[in-house]
């Protein structure tokens, strides 16, 4: 999928390299702009779905009230204040409440957010209140594990640096056990 300023986009990339010094005519770099506007446009997708569609009616009446988890969802996003990646693990879990989602909408879910200019927090709390407010779940729980190009390229340069964030709605908030069963069961201890 392309918007309709992809020759605006190329331009700014052509001018961008030759800002950097080089020549955007040199055989590597004459096809980099279309490239480069490309690859923006799929790791920025996200802006262009809606969560209506990507749940697209994937929720059911059921009489199940245990936790769900779907752990170990692995997810790339771009730093708003670098415009490089940072990537991880995201964990997922919510307690029915008569209704159950597809589980295979979750892995979407974190894709429609995570292909966005982000900040981890952001993001982790997006999943968490878009999953709250469809599902209307007992509680809902999401944890984010990511390493962050922008502190390991540069800034701090720290290699094996890795930031967590979550968000805990209701039971999850609410009920100290709930919390740490979660996160027993993703392998973090509480």
């Amino acid at each position: 999928m392309t918007t309709g300023n992809d020759d605006r986009k190329k331009t700014i990339i052509k001018d961008f390299l030759a800002e950097l010094g080089e020549d955007p005519q040199r055989e590597g770099l004459r096809k980099t702009p279309d490239r480069v506007a490309r690859m923006y446009e799929f790791l920025t997708k996200g802006y262009r779905q809606n969560v209506e569609e990507v749940m697209n009616g994937a929720v059911f009446e059921e009489r199940y009230s245990e936790m769900v988890i779907v752990k170990d969802i692995d997810f790339f996003s771009l730093c708003e204040h670098h415009l490089v990646p940072f990537f991880g693990k995201c964990h997922i879990a919510y307690i029915p409440n008569g209704r159950i989602i597809g589980l295979s909408k979750m892995p979407r879910l974190v894709e429609v957010f995570a292909r966005r200019l982000q900040v981890q927090e952001r993001l982790t709390q997006q999943i968490a209140d878009t999953l709250y407010q469809h599902i209307q779940p007992l509680g809902v729980a999401v944890v984010m594990e990511a390493q962050h190009l922008c502190m390991i390229m540069r800034g701090v340069e720290k290699l094996n640096s890795v930031a967590t964030t979550s968000a805990m709605l209701g039971a999850f908030r609410n009920d100290e056990k709930t919390r740490s069963e979660f996160l027993t069961l993703i392998g973090r201890k509480s």
